[in-house]
């Protein structure tokens, strides 16, 4: 299966620097490989509501939620573009992970199956020098990756607080040249590591 992306945009500011380390990112990326870049601000979920053990579940087909499942479902790499808002995920990049849970008892489409073996990434700017306040981010994402079976790619980091300042940072813009061509592994809890 040739590789594609998806880059889901995941701030409440468009071009923020989230925004400008992904691109940068992504430019590095080989002309052959699809790149498809959704921004979830301008198409937003709705409200997830858990209906895993009801027993009318369907193809999302229309609206945002059926883009993004469609994009999902189509993608070898997930790349989730999420400012670190409170030491996690943006609201918009929890919800449309939150909606995974649905996925997962779609009619027809074993999800979690479709998902297994592809690479899920994450690219996040923060206002700290202290990368580690970032944990908790990479952690969900990496617990996500390793519940669906998937490869874990690791987490872009960049400094950055007002417009335009992660272009000053001169070592996560050296990181973002080499950071898609990585071999990415098998993501795993961090209890199975030991």
């Amino acid at each position: 299966m040739p590789r594609s992306f998806l880059f889901l945009l995941a701030s409440s500011r468009s071009d923020g620097n989230t925004e400008l380390l992904a691109r940068r990112a992504a430019e590095q990326l080989p002309a052959d490989v699809e790149q498809r870049w959704i921004d979830l601000a301008k198409h937003p979920l709705p409200d997830f509501e858990d209906l895993r053990h009801d027993s009318d579940h369907v193809r999302p087909k229309d609206g945002n939620t059926g883009l993004l499942f469609d994009a999902t479902i189509a993608a070898t790499d997930i790349v989730i573009a999420s400012p670190l808002y409170w030491y996690s995920l943006s609201g918009q990049a929890k919800r449309y992970l939150d909606y995974w849970s649905g996925w997962l008892r779609t009619p027809g489409v074993d999800f979690k199956a479709t998902m297994a073996g592809r690479t899920l990434w994450g690219v996040t700017a923060l206002a700290h020098e202290e990368f580690e306040v970032a944990d908790p981010l990479v952690g969900t994402l990496n617990n996500s990756a390793a519940y669906m079976r998937m490869r874990f790619g690791g987490v872009l980091l960049g400094n950055g607080s007002k417009p335009g300042d992660v272009l000053r940072d001169t070592e996560a813009l050296a990181r973002a040249k080499t950071f898609f061509a990585q071999e990415a592994p098998l993501a795993r809890f961090p209890y199975e590591e030991a």
